[in-house]
């Protein structure tokens, strides 16, 4: 059944959820950075996952591929946040590198020959703020990185000056504290999903502009969801299956990053949105007694030329 998304709620004890159904708020939750409400560190690393379809994943090989004591130029404390690229037959994954010395995420790269084995290759972006989620993406002749800047007050927009390793600030695409920005193409237009409150982890925004670095506006019926933690924060790369466009979500109760959900787009237009929650959602959860024994929060999903699908994932560890 298609749902449209409802407006903004009135702030109190309770919100209404996608589905139409009233539900108890929780207490808002710290940034996914340092440490939890009760100081216990998170523990983050890097998977693989394959399948026939971006809602039949599993593990591939042995996992996780790259995790805190594979980085060799920083003293890390955690990676997370993978997104990866497949160019002149090398994949080249990018993620957030906590660094334990300054407490800030950086951003990291590793290289694999077949998107199973990696090797950890170094810091490639770095700035006097927190960094995270660096989505990258190709448009054109360019590789570009949209990562999340919160201490920026802003979406910037960074292009590689030399890939995968020299990155250059373009421009703010827009101002304001957006985690997760995640960024797509569709009907000759650019859009952005973001959550504007990014210690409830309840808000989905959405912006679009003609071109990349043109002026961007919130759509009409932003903020397209309101206090909801279970499907609000982006979660991914937003991808098109089998003509479908797919939005990936966190699901933050009862812990931030749960378990990955999933939703189809049945509309978009500049003055309409519409979603409903694949009937496979969710499609990453927390798994044994291991490294992702906790929760999953991530996808990037690629289809392979055998029209299989390769995606790179998180976990969080005994949380």
């Amino acid at each position: 059944m298609e749902t449209q998304l409802l407006g903004p709620t009135p702030a109190g004890d309770r919100y209404t959820n996608f589905m139409g159904e009233e539900t108890m708020n929780s207490n808002a939750s710290p940034a996914p950075g340092r440490s939890s409400q009760s100081g216990k560190p998170w523990i983050w690393s890097i998977g693989i996952y394959a399948g026939a379809s971006p809602f039949e994943l599993a593990p591939a090989g042995r996992n996780p591929v790259i995790s805190a004591g594979d980085v060799s130029d920083v003293p890390a404390r955690f990676v997370a946040d993978p997104f990866m690229l497949l160019v002149d037959g090398l994949w080249h994954m990018f993620f957030e590198v906590l660094n334990n010395q300054n407490d800030r995420g950086e951003i990291g790269l590793a290289l694999s020959p077949d998107g199973l084995a990696w090797q950890y290759s170094q810091i490639v972006l770095r700035e006097p703020f927190h960094l995270s989620y660096p989505y990258v993406f190709r448009w054109q002749d360019d590789y570009y990185m949209i990562p999340e800047t919160l201490g920026a007050n802003a979406v910037r927009l960074y292009r590689a000056s030399a890939f995968p390793k020299e990155w250059t600030h373009v421009k703010d695409l827009f101002s304001g504290t957006h985690a997760d920005p995640s960024i797509f193409r569709r009907d000759n237009q650019w859009w952005l999903f973001t959550c504007p409150k990014p210690y409830q982890h309840d808000t989905l925004a959405l912006f679009s502009a003609p071109d990349l670095t043109s002026r961007w506006t919130e759509h009409p019926m932003s903020p397209l969801i309101t206090g909801n933690r279970n499907i609000a924060r982006p979660g991914g790369r937003v991808i098109l299956y089998d003509n479908k466009l797919l939005r990936f979500s966190q699901d933050c109760l009862p812990i931030y990053g749960r378990q990955v959900r999933t939703f189809e787009i049945t509309e978009l237009t500049a003055t309409s949105y519409a979603e409903h929650e694949a009937p496979q959602s969710p499609v990453l959860v927390p798994q044994g007694d291991g490294w992702n024994s906790s929760g999953m929060h991530h996808v990037d999903a690629h289809r392979l030329e055998n029209g299989k699908f390769l995606a790179c994932v998180d976990g969080l560890k005994n949380f």
